[in-house]
């Protein structure tokens, strides 16, 4: 195939505010060089994909494990479930799941040597604190800073790294990249406002998040329309009910349909995904950053 044949497979040529994210403990990720992938761990007993562990540290432990073993590049802990219709988690409830699973993690991470960070999922100041004094070093709020008026000062405060997402629900609808990029403006602005620098922030369009199965396959066409923010973009599509919708799948059968969400996002020049199966998403990943970024 000539390399004219080949050109519609290359990412869409993005321009960073900032070259590199550093997501604590000395680390840093190198935007554009490859996709990078953030593990998932559920603290939870009500997960919509049925992964949740709740307070069974041996579970989460095990499942850390795995993730190492796969190459993920941070794990993702959150102690209250997003699904829609959930019911809401009492604070400290989520506080306690969260804190005990970070703080475990982090030991068992130090234990076998593997330095990856750890971000918090959470919409609360209340929560992330303490999980930050517990080892995480990332905050990951579905709400982008715009629910709790005291994350971004937190955030701020500690140094911490971010990934603000984007959430439809409750808000009305008028062209989906106006409503993403008009709500992760706003969120920008929070993050300004507090003292949050733009070069520690990844933001997230909200895949699922309010949005129905033919807005979000909308999404995944027109994610090369995210890059006029200049900011790297993480997408979390694994498992999610628009790829139960279209192939007919419970959660755990959604394995091939998440791979075909993350093999779309990277060709079109995604920074980050967010996954459940990490060594099988891997493959696909790594096969697929082969083709669309080769080593120079």
């Amino acid at each position: 195939m000539s390399t004219d044949a080949m050109g519609s497979l290359w990412p869409v040529r993005r321009r960073y505010r900032h070259e590199q994210w550093d997501p604590g403990r000395g680390l840093c990720w190198q935007w554009g060089t490859r996709t990078f992938v953030m593990g998932i761990i559920n603290a939870t007993e009500d997960s919509f994909s049925g992964d949740g562990v709740a307070d069974r540290l041996d579970e989460a432990l095990a499942l850390a494990r795995e993730l190492v073993a796969a190459g993920v590049d941070i794990i993702d802990i959150g102690g209250a479930s997003s699904r829609p219709g959930a019911e809401p988690t009492p604070l400290e409830v989520e506080r306690r799941r969260a804190v005990r699973v970070i703080d475990a993690v982090r030991a068992e991470l130090d234990r076998i040597g593997a330095d990856l960070p750890i971000s918090v999922d959470t919409t609360w100041a209340e929560v992330a604190a303490p999980a930050l004094d517990a080892g995480a070093s990332v905050v990951n709020d579905i709400t982008g800073f715009r629910l709790d008026p005291g994350m971004a000062p937190l955030v701020a405060e500690r140094g911490a790294a971010a990934v603000i997402m984007h959430n439809q629900r409750g808000r009305p609808h008028t062209d989906l990249v106006a409503d993403v990029t008009t709500g992760l403006e706003t969120s920008l602005q929070i993050c300004a406002d507090a003292g949050v620098g733009s070069d520690r922030i990844i933001v997230d369009p909200g895949f699922g998040f309010g949005f129905g199965v033919s807005q979000n396959l909308e999404m995944m066409r027109r994610l090369p329309e995210l890059w006029a923010l200049e900011l790297p973009v993480l997408i979390g599509t694994s498992r999610k009910s628009t790829i139960g919708a279209v192939t007919d799948t419970k959660p755990g059968d959604r394995l091939f349909g998440t791979a075909s969400t993350i093999v779309a996002a990277i060709c079109a020049g995604i920074d980050v995904v967010r996954v459940h199966d990490a060594a099988e998403m891997m493959q696909a990943i790594r096969m697929t950053d082969a083709i669309v970024r080769p080593a120079p």
